[in-house]
């Protein structure tokens, strides 16, 4: 180690100007391929493919809809639908949106497509047609037509509002189909933009108010929210310069260590971008495709940045400040002992560089456990956080030292570390007291209590969403304000769990299966949280209603085959498949909350368990987007104790690397695992489901707060060393690394702070969290760390 180490030192500062020169050249580098960094979002990141769910879906994803579908509502302010001018826009919406990029044209539906059609009962029997007339003149007579059309066709509460206010048009949209290399996913973004260009700027007047939900409309919202991210990390550039300015009265420290910070998020978005670039040139190659189907859930990973990914640089900026901070600190106390600044910056990195290395390896080790989580998203985000801290142990303790070599710490941080050293603290030798038998008792004592309680609140956290509508963005977002129009006007929600029915070929039509999921119909239709369900059954019913004069008491399923084939041979599209074998049943959720979806997916598990017979019918979950939201949530709940227990088994055995102790372990992992419950129980008491969004704020939070105890332990066995006692050997420790991690703490959670205004509400909650737990992990290596270092007499000299 003292060779390789003594190596390290020879390459860092006996070739400063070729090192410093290549670093310069590759920030150049990585800052042109950063430019070309994409925004990166679809609906295949976003859900566990490997979940079984999932894979239902996509295998019948030609035969059914995959949940990412668009709603585009059209409402008459002033009026009702059933007005000439209101029907001639409707009809240009219609026809605009038709030709959006990525919509499935043939199953598009609104008033003026063909396949939204109308039955009624006559003399002769059903007849019925298209709910626009063939000649539209807007006379009063086609207006009154219209009228009788859209009474007649079953789409009261569906494709027009419970108060004839507006109407539907409905745009189920294409994803990427892996049999067609050449074929590329939605730009989110891009057809976001689109549909707010062609149609709600276009058509939206005094008159006519447009309203637009669905998941690509979402993810737009999403992105166009995130990009006053770039204001926030001006921001946070400003906020640490002044702070770090205040506390080192040194403008050139100041610089340093803003300099390799910016360079490391650099040096990260450029790696990422490069990522990207490789995997979109690897598709052209065989090898490629043969690891994508070997490795089909990886297939969704692209690299880029995301709504989800893009705190992410203000990690690595915080954890890169973090490390300068104590870096320069360190020099100031060996420049005021005279040292020159090449002779200082020598010691500092003798001193620092294996404490700051292990503690970055522990990060980066910590934020890859993320990768067993089966959620592209959140596999990209393990990635992009573990290179992002590899290259801070480049930008920073390689970087920093360098350049500290040559400009060294100014006669302002000398002197203010004098003052800090000299100065007797009354509050520090409060905190030293933690040290002392008495102290160390108090502390565990009140920490005790702590994760009891904490422990008993987080048993109430949930997974999942827990608010209607769009939990990403707040309440009174557009979108969300969208969403409540739907919900309140419409019979059937945005919210839809489509359960696939599966048969043997051409049995779909059979007695059995239908009186099957007639009743499955009647059970799911009395489930809490089910506001209507609809299958082929339904359908049947009337069109048997219809055929015998519209009397209800036909609105049964016959046995007899002839009368059951003659309701299926007018059945609409998309209710079953070409060769009769999948019918679905649409079930339609009051919302997407995560008891509302566990208690809906019981009742089907239950219903199937007791029903499946593979010669008769199988009831597969899921489709439809409340669907995809269940399989992530068991995705997320199966995945929670592992990754904890993952991020805890690296971060210790680091944490025994660097300290070949298992006293070490215990003192700096217990306080974070404080913190870790200390936060479910502000998740509970927030409101806050574990879900995509926040799920690796708890493992990044870990990642970084070991840190503080690695740089406290070090510091305290350095001085216990010297022969100290541990009392004033942690008093000496608060002097210098202690109010390194206060100075840090607060920096960071001022900056991250700033992420409770975002106009994005998984990121002001993530704001929220993250500072919690910067301000905790400190509070943990600051009390609870001396405390469990006195109980187990860690120091080897006497204890005081």
């Amino acid at each position: 180690m003292r060779q390789s180490g003594s190596l390290i030192e020879y390459i860092v500062f006996g070739l400063r100007v070729p090192v410093l020169f290549v670093l310069l050249l590759l920030t150049v580098f990585f800052a042109y391929h950063a430019a070309d960094i994409q925004m990166d979002s679809s609906l295949r990141k976003m859900v566990p493919l490997d979940h079984e769910y999932i894979k239902n879906l996509y295998r019948h994803k030609g035969e059914l809809s995959l949940g990412n579908d668009i709603r585009i509502i059209v409402e008459n302010k002033r009026g009702t639908i059933f007005e000439a001018e209101f029907l001639q826009t409707l009809k240009q919406i219609s026809d605009e949106a038709f030709y959006l990029p990525g919509v499935n044209k043939g199953k598009m539906k609104s008033l003026w497509t063909p396949n939204v059609r109308w039955t009624e009962v006559d003399v002769d029997g059903l007849r019925g047609g298209e709910v626009m007339p063939n000649i539209f003149d807007g006379s009063p007579e086609t207006i009154a037509e219209v009228e009788s059309n859209v009474l007649k066709s079953g789409q009261i509460g569906y494709l027009v509002a419970d108060d004839l206010k507006s109407t539907v048009v409905y745009l189920p949209l294409l994803d990427y189909d892996e049999k067609d290399p050449n074929s590329s996913k939605i730009n989110y973004k891009a057809f976001s933009d689109q549909i707010e260009e062609r149609i709600r700027d276009k058509f939206q007047t005094d008159d006519i108010k447009i309203h637009i939900v669905g998941f690509a409309k979402k993810i737009g919202d999403l992105i166009d929210a995130a990009q006053e991210v770039a204001l926030f990390f001006l921001f946070m550039l400003v906020v640490t310069f002044c702070l770090l300015l205040g506390d080192s009265r040194c403008p050139r420290t100041a610089i340093v260590i803003l300099s390799g910070a910016v360079m490391s998020v650099v040096w990260q978005l450029g790696l990422v971008s490069l990522m990207h670039k490789a995997i979109v040139y690897s598709k052209q190659s065989d090898t490629w495709t043969q690891f994508i189907a070997a490795h089909p859930t990886l297939e969704p990973i692209q690299f880029g940045i995301d709504p989800y990914s893009m705190l992410i640089p203000f990690l690595i900026f915080a954890i890169s400040v973090s490390h300068g901070v104590q870096y320069t600190n360190d020099m100031a106390l060996r420049v005021a002992k005279n040292q020159g600044f090449m002779d200082a910056s020598k010691c500092c990195f003798q001193a620092l560089f294996l404490p700051g290395l292990l503690a970055l390896v522990s990060d980066a080790f910590g934020f890859i456990t993320l990768w067993f989580i089966d959620i592209g998203v959140i596999r990209e985000m393990a990635v992009t956080a573990s290179v992002g801290v590899a290259v801070i142990i480049i930008t920073k303790l390689i970087f920093v030292p360098i350049v500290l070599s040559y400009v060294g710490v100014g006669q302002g941080a000398v002197k203010r570390q004098l003052e800090k050293q000299n100065k007797k603290s009354p509050l520090l030798n409060a905190i030293s007291q933690c040290s002392t038998k008495p102290g160390a008792i108090l502390v565990i004592a009140i920490a005790s209590v702590l994760a009891i309680v904490g422990f008993d609140v987080k048993q109430d956290l949930k997974v999942g969403d827990l608010s209607a509508g769009a939990p990403e963005l707040h309440a009174d977002s557009r979108y969300n304000l969208d969403n409540k129009f739907v919900t309140t006007h419409y019979s059937v929600s945005a919210d839809v769990l489509v359960v696939m029915v599966e048969t043997p070929v051409e049995t779909c039509s059979s007695y059995v299966v239908m009186n099957l999921v007639d009743q499955f119909l009647w059970i799911m239709e009395n489930v809490e949280g089910v506001e209507s369900a609809l299958s082929h059954v339904t359908v049947s019913k009337r069109i048997l209603t219809g055929m015998n004069e519209g009397n209800l008491k036909w609105s049964t399923l016959s046995s007899d085959p002839a009368v059951l084939g003659g309701a299926m041979a007018n059945m609409p599209a998309g209710l079953i498949n070409s060769d009769c074998s999948l019918l679905p049943v649409i079930i339609y959720l009051e919302d997407h909350k995560a008891e509302t979806l566990d208690r809906v997916v019981k009742a089907v598990e239950t219903f199937a368990q007791e029903n499946d017979d593979d010669t008769v019918a199988k009831f597969v979950l899921a489709s439809g987007n409340a669907g995809v939201e269940a399989a992530t949530n068991q995705t997320i709940k199966a995945a929670e104790l592992r990754m904890l227990i993952l991020v805890y088994s690296v971060v210790s055995f680091m944490v025994w690397v660097a300290f070949r102790s298992l006293r070490a372990v215990v003192c700096i992992v217990l306080p974070l695992m404080l913190t870790s419950i200390l936060c479910e129980a502000l998740m509970t008491v927030m409101g806050i489901g574990i879900k995509v969004a926040t799920l690796p704020v708890i493992a990044l939070g870990v990642g970084i707060g070991v840190d503080y105890g690695i740089y406290i332990y070090a510091k305290l066995q350095h001085f216990s060393k010297e022969g100290f006692n541990l009392q004033p050997a942690y008093y000496r420790t608060l002097q210098t690394t202690g109010r390194s991690v206060v100075f840090t703490c607060l920096t960071l959670s001022v900056s991250v702070g700033t992420w409770i205004f975002s106009g994005i509400r998984f990121q002001a909650d993530m704001g929220v969290l993250l500072t919690f737990m910067f301000l905790w992990n400190m509070v943990g290596a600051l009390f609870l760390l001396p405390a469990l270092a006195r109980l187990l007499r860690v120091v080897p000299t006497p204890l005081a």
